[in-house]
């Protein structure tokens, strides 16, 4: 059906910077915005939590909204229960994965830091992206919930402390070698929401890459030749949790094109 949305799936607010790239190519796209506000946050839950969490709650939720595709637009939780949700979901399912290859294409020193969550971080995951794609590559990687939090109070209309940002990234420069990193991945879907202060905290010619407009390529393709509304989509973000921090993402949420909130 025209009316079909796409469903962005995130435990929080990160999953927006792959919806912003989506909107782009695709405008006239409905869009279901889920965040697991009641599991918030992903990255400091053990493997087994998210892979007993994510796919039952994605059932429910397309049994709901009826989506014609699903993007996990969570790096923690595409790296740990992908495969059981593709094989539990009767529609296409687009994951997110760190931007290794695009990094390494990049990197002229061929030192690379992957920032992400402690959960992605440590994922076999990302040991195969970094040896199928960087293998002449020094790959560095700190996992940061402070990050998170940092993201979504910014959303929230909160001011924060650049000091916070240049603690985050003295995670990946303080290493060894961690002075020669030059091309940085946005591992998590939150953190392009903060790029701007990642920037002013690294130093210069530190280049930041993440996934977005890769998946929203990929979105783009596998909906090509589908119709949509002819009229301006709605938009509508939902929350399994819903209450005052959520409803303080209004505004951020109404640039994102989103107007409406509801809870599961």
């Amino acid at each position: 059906m025209d009316d079909a949305p796409i469903l962005f799936f995130d435990s929080g607010v990160g999953g927006l910077s792959v919806v912003a790239p989506t909107r782009v190519l695709l405008p006239r796209a409905p869009i279901v915005y889920a965040a697991d506000s009641a599991g918030f946050p992903y990255g400091i839950k053990s493997e087994a939590e998210i892979a007993a969490r994510v796919p039952a709650l994605l059932g429910r939720l397309v049994e709901r909204y009826r989506p014609r595709l699903v993007v996990i637009a969570c790096n923690t939780a595409s790296t740990i229960a992908l495969p059981v949700v593709r094989a539990a979901l009767d529609v296409p399912v687009v994951g997110t994965v760190p931007a290794i290859k695009p990094a390494a294409a990049l990197s002229r020193s061929r030192v690379i830091g992957v920032l992400g969550t402690e959960a992605t971080v440590r994922q076999a995951y990302v040991d195969d992206l970094a040896a199928r794609f960087a293998g002449d590559c020094t790959v560095l990687r700190h996992g940061s919930a402070e990050l998170v939090r940092l993201a979504e109070a910014k959303l929230a209309g909160a001011t924060t402390d650049p000091a916070r940002y240049r603690a985050v990234l003295g995670g990946l420069f303080d290493q060894p070698e961690g002075a020669r990193i030059d091309v940085i991945v946005n591992a998590c879907t939150h953190f392009p929401l903060v790029a701007a202060e990642l920037a002013a905290a690294a130093p210069a010619g530190v280049h930041f890459v993440d996934g977005g407009p890769g998946i929203a390529r990929r979105i783009a393709f596998l909906t090509e030749g589908q119709g949509w509304p002819a009229g301006e989509s709605v938009h509508r973000a939902v929350f399994t949790r819903l209450g005052d921090a959520e409803r303080a993402l209004a505004p951020a949420l109404a640039d994102y094109g989103i107007g409406t909130i509801e809870g599961l």
